[in-house]
């Protein structure tokens, strides 16, 4: 089948004679699969109780004429006026007390069970008709889940679900058992009924609460995701996947969780304002493979520029081209545009699409087809193959609520904190899986686990954590790794708590930075003269471990202490990093960590923005830049796209792209 392509098709918005010309351009172009229907409710159902899906019949039919497959989206983002006047309650209500309007997306409450009743209607009538249906390979549900509601509903839900996290011996629900874990004494926060139990409208709410939150949330939509799930299963023939499409590292809930249910993770690649950061880019597509560990759909794309951002600019030629196969080597099996044919009107006039308002193609057009050229080519070699990294972050949404609601200085973004681990493996080409902070380690041909922080640690992560470590693996943990519990309570033992003997070193005390405090990285004899900056740590080293780092002068508390240090634990070895390195320092010494453990390029010393990514046997070189540029390779390969054989340079164009095998 090979690498699919495709784009959003709305057939709601245009007669059959458009549909057919669509079609054909859409062949033209080398597309072969189209999403549709995803914001079609009002279409679909008309009116309370009336379905019209003939015209969507007729659509899948003309796709499959055309050699395209369909991807169908159930249309609960977008519920029609006539619901939404008739039953109000089922719109979503912000954290001041405001209904949402009419008119948008998403703008439903996820935990109305009359909105959940009548979304489960409209899709057992579309899952009815195309589940059985062999042009249709797959559904989307929703789109882009990301509305938090604050209605009266949602907080006796989230007591609710309250009650049967926090139970006695026996089961029962407990507000001494949540009172404890919440440490509800202190500021006389104490509950004596469920229902005095808040939602999080305002700043500053008990950390326990406000984790809890997040994770009720989560539970929210997977019920949501749930009921539309075993509707689609239901009528579905075998083969039939359903997915749902994510934003990126977007955090409004927990992706690993969402997908757990779900047969395929997909995400929505945009850029916005700017120009393509292959490493950026390249966490969200490696985050999204590692939401089921397995390849992954690119549902949307920009095609050439956005209507929502700051400023709209226009991709450079080529560089969507780029973004592709960007992802397409970290385990994208599909790439598809939002969306095909610019609408007369609605919010998205002005959003980048392949044919214009009379049907004609744009320039972009040109670009998705030369990809298509690309993809057939090369689609049966990379067909089926998966990525294999031997180096894995971990990745927990629970952490970054937690640091989120608790930053302690504004600067610590803990998603910046996380890529800054992440550009030092990327930005060298060493393919890297991002993983739930819970995932098994093993059988996965890890060297290297990096924990960037594991803020939150029970017995389960730190008991798998060890096992890696101890069997041979390298384990770098970072600055905030093992102070709080899974109720966001601070461990009563030293950070990194429950890790300590691995990491043979405790923290002294942590320092919220006002400027930037020295440091000095030894490493095999190698010094460099470095910095700590924005947040600090205090190691207090215990038997057997080095101190690879120590500070300089500065706030006298963390004069001479150490910064980072190396425990042999096991077989493996643990290294704690105490401070935030400045980008020299840190690229410096996570280098020095994946050389001890073994890890390896694609290709080494790759221009800055040009990336090599492995995808079973081929390399997929990829740049980013707007100039030409070159790079030695360390053997003779063929480039599959151009036929040609290299054996000392391969020289890229301007955002260009070159598949490569061992020649």
């Amino acid at each position: 089948m090979g690498i699919r392509l495709g784009a959003a098709w709305y057939p709601e918005h245009w007669d059959e004679v458009t549909w057919r010309q669509d079609l054909k351009l859409m062949r033209e172009a080398g597309l072969n699969v189209v999403r549709i229907a995803e914001f079609a409710w009002a279409d679909i159902e008309p009116s309370e109780g009336h379905f019209a899906l003939d015209w969507l019949e007729r659509a899948v039919s003309l796709a499959a004429e055309h050699g395209l497959d369909v991807v169908m989206g159930t249309p609960t983002a977008a519920p029609p006026a006539w619901l939404t006047q008739a039953y109000p309650e089922v719109l979503a209500v912000d954290e001041h007390g405001r209904r949402a309007q009419h008119g948008k997306r998403c703008h439903y409450d996820v935990t109305s069970s009359l909105y959940q009743k009548l979304c489960a209607r409209v899709v057992e009538e579309l899952a009815r008709r195309f589940g059985p249906d062999e042009r249709v390979i797959g559904w989307q549900i929703d789109n882009e889940y990301n509305r938090v509601s604050f209605s009266e509903q949602a907080r006796r839900a989230f007591q609710e679900w309250l009650q049967g996290l926090y139970v006695d011996d026996e089961g029962r629900p407990s507000l001494a058992a949540l009172n404890s874990a919440w440490t509800t004494s202190y500021w006389s926060q104490k509950y004596t009924s469920w229902s005095q139990i808040p939602l999080p409208a305002e700043q500053n709410h008990n950390p326990a609460l406000i984790l809890r939150f997040h994770q009720f949330v989560t539970e929210a939509y997977c019920r949501f995701q749930r009921l539309q799930l075993e509707i689609i299963r239901r009528y579905a023939r075998p083969g039939q996947w359903i997915t749902s499409n994510f934003m990126g590292f977007f955090h409004g809930f927990d992706h690993y969780r969402i997908c757990e249910e779900l047969d395929l993770a997909s995400w929505d690649h945009y850029i916005g304002t700017g120009h393509l950061d292959l490493v950026r880019a390249g966490a969200a597509h490696d985050l999204t493979r590692g939401f089921k560990r397995r390849n992954f759909w690119v549902m949307e794309t920009q095609p050439g520029c956005v209507n929502w951002a700051p400023i709209n600019n226009m991709l450079d030629r080529g560089e969507a081209r780029a973004m592709a196969w960007n992802g397409i080597g970290r385990g994208a099996d599909a790439v598809l545009y939002w969306q095909w044919r610019s609408a007369l009107n609605g919010q998205e006039q002005y959003h980048g699409t392949l044919v214009a308002p009379d049907g004609t193609p744009r320039p972009f057009y040109q670009e998705v087809k030369r990809l298509s050229e690309d993809l057939q080519k090369v689609g049966d070699l990379l067909d089926g193959q998966t990525i294999r990294a031997e180096v894995a972050l971990l990745h927990s949404y629970d952490d970054r609520w937690a640091i989120e609601a608790q930053r302690h200085h504004r600067d610590f973004d803990p998603l910046a904190h996380y890529l800054h681990y992440y550009r030092c493996f990327a930005g060298r080409s060493i393919m890297t899986d991002i993983i739930s902070s819970r995932a098994p380690l093993s059988d996965h041909g890890y060297k290297l686990v990096i924990g960037a922080p594991v803020h939150i640690i029970d017995e389960a992560i730190a008991a798998e954590l060890k096992r890696f470590a101890s069997e041979g693996g390298h384990l770098v943990l970072s600055i905030r790794s093992g102070f709080k519990d899974a109720h966001n309570r601070l461990h009563q033992s030293r950070p990194p708590a429950l890790l300590q003997d691995a990491a043979g070193m405790y923290v002294e005390e942590y320092y919220a930075l006002l400027e930037p405090v020295p440091l000095r990285l030894e490493l095999g004899g190698q010094a460099i003269e470095g910095q700590g900056q924005i947040w600090a740590e205090w190691l207090t080293p215990l038997e057997g471990t080095q101190v690879l780092a120590r500070y300089g002068s500065s706030n006298g508390w963390l004069d001479g202490q150490a910064a980072v240090t190396a425990h042999p634990y096991g077989a493996g070895w643990v290294y704690y990093v105490g401070a935030w390195l400045d980008e020299r320092t840190q690229a410096a010494l996570m280098g020095w960590i994946a050389e001890r453990a073994g890890v390896r390029p694609v290709l080494a010393g790759l221009p800055e923005n040009v990336a090599a990514l492995r995808r079973g046997d081929a390399i997929v070189v990829v740049s980013a830049r707007r100039e030409r540029c070159q790079l030695s390779l360390p053997g003779r390969y063929r480039d599959q796209l151009t036929g040609r054989l290299l054996e000392v340079e391969l020289e890229l164009e301007p955002y260009g792209v070159a598949v490569l095998v061992p020649a």
